[in-house]
């Protein structure tokens, strides 16, 4: 693809199985390109991510079902049309209700400080927080296996 524009449709994209926290497909790899686009399926108590902020601010459009918001240590609950807006360092995660979700943000630096996974008792007691605090994503994802290549399957669309 060129970083000059493209067209890409969900049903063509490259999806991850990412087995207990759903599928999802990167819509933008390209991280030259400054923004990120994601869009994830998540079923009932699927987590989107490990509660943690970034340097970066990111935006999330709940396209079809109903999700659980953690963010600075609250819970909420997101219907179809909501909106979160997360500013840099705003600590979130999002779990599956279950909700097919567009993400969109900066990629975030390599560069120290720029995420951080902290614990959080709400976000761990919905399985959304790294075990241990940490800056890397390794150690909060530990628990997982690592996402394999999937396919669309036409319920991932409202």
């Amino acid at each position: 693809m060129t970083d000059a524009w493209y067209v890409l449709n969900a049903r063509d994209a490259k999806w991850y199985d990412r087995g207990p926290r759903g599928s999802a497909t990167r819509f933008v790899e390209d991280e030259s390109l400054e923004i990120g686009v994601n869009l994830f399926v998540l079923g009932p108590g699927e987590p989107m991510s490990m509660y943690h902020w970034e340097d970066v601010q990111e935006g999330f459009l709940v396209l079809s079902g109903e999700a659980t918001l953690v963010i600075e240590g609250e819970e909420r609950a997101l219907k179809q049309w909501d909106y979160v807006h997360c500013g840099p360092k705003v600590a979130h995660t999002i779990v599956g209700g279950p909700a097919t979700i567009l993400a969109l943000g900066g990629f975030t630096s390599d560069r120290e400080g720029a995420l951080f996974y902290p614990l959080e008792e709400v976000a761990a007691r919905l399985g959304a927080c790294s075990e241990q605090e940490t800056p890397d994503p390794r150690v909060a994802y530990a628990r997982f296996e690592r996402p394999v290549s999937g396919s669309f399957r036409e319920e991932f669309l409202p």
